[in-house]
């Protein structure tokens, strides 16, 4: 640690300084190599103040956990509440998602690839916030069934639910593929998802579904 003084700081700000540190060292290492060691180093205090502050290594996890999902969530919520239509709504929510992921690499490993393999209580707290993801979605995409052109069709919330689980689904998904292909931006990501979902549910509200072929006598 830095021979440095300790700067004096809120207990909130502290915290937060803590989280930022362990975010990096979990994003870096993974959970089971991490150290708390390294994270008191990085956040530039000793190893037993990190645990007066949160409590232990797993604590320290969740700390980062509850913080990413609450960013996403409402990163997801304000760039979508911005816009009007329903379309434009979950265009830019889509969009500030994707953004999310390419902005904040150490926040998405840790939720993304690290989380589901922990504890049982770090799992709760991840479906919490896939939760509250889903939540957000799935009230876009009814929004977008409620104002629909075609009411006969006979869609429902069991349908605004199927079409959220996709998308965000296929989110968790394309965050895999766009590392893969450095080069598609945020923006193309979300334009290619729009087409491949929006698309197809506009379809379906105009009354044109896909129903298979029968079979053969």
């Amino acid at each position: 640690m830095s021979d440095k003084p300790r700067r004096r700081l809120p207990r909130s700000v502290r915290e937060q300084e803590i989280i930022d540190a362990a975010l990096r060292v979990f994003s870096k290492r993974g959970y089971r190599a991490a150290v708390v060691d390294e994270i008191a180093e990085q956040a530039g205090i000793s190893k037993p103040m990190v645990y007066l502050y949160l409590g232990s290594k797993e604590g320290l996890f969740i700390a980062c956990i509850r913080r990413e999902a609450r960013r996403l969530v409402t990163t997801f919520r304000e760039a979508a509440s911005a816009k009007e239509s329903p379309e434009e709504r979950l265009w830019a929510g889509l969009g500030a998602f994707f953004a999310f992921v390419a902005e904040r690499r150490d926040s998405w490993v840790v939720l993304h690839r690290q989380a589901p393999e922990q504890s049982e209580t770090v799992a709760a707290e991840l479906a919490t916030a896939r939760q509250s993801v889903m939540a957000e979605v799935t009230g876009l995409v009814g929004d977008g069934i409620t104002k629909g052109q075609a009411p006969a069709v006979g869609l429902s919330k069991v349908d605004a639910d199927f079409v959220a689980h996709a998308l965000v689904g296929a989110a968790d998904s394309l965050t895999d593929w766009m590392e893969r292909h450095p080069d598609e931006t945020p923006e193309r990501v979300t334009l290619r998802l729009m087409n491949m979902t929006w698309v197809g549910m506009r379809d379906v509200l105009a009354g044109d579904v896909w129903t298979p072929p029968e079979a053969p006598a």
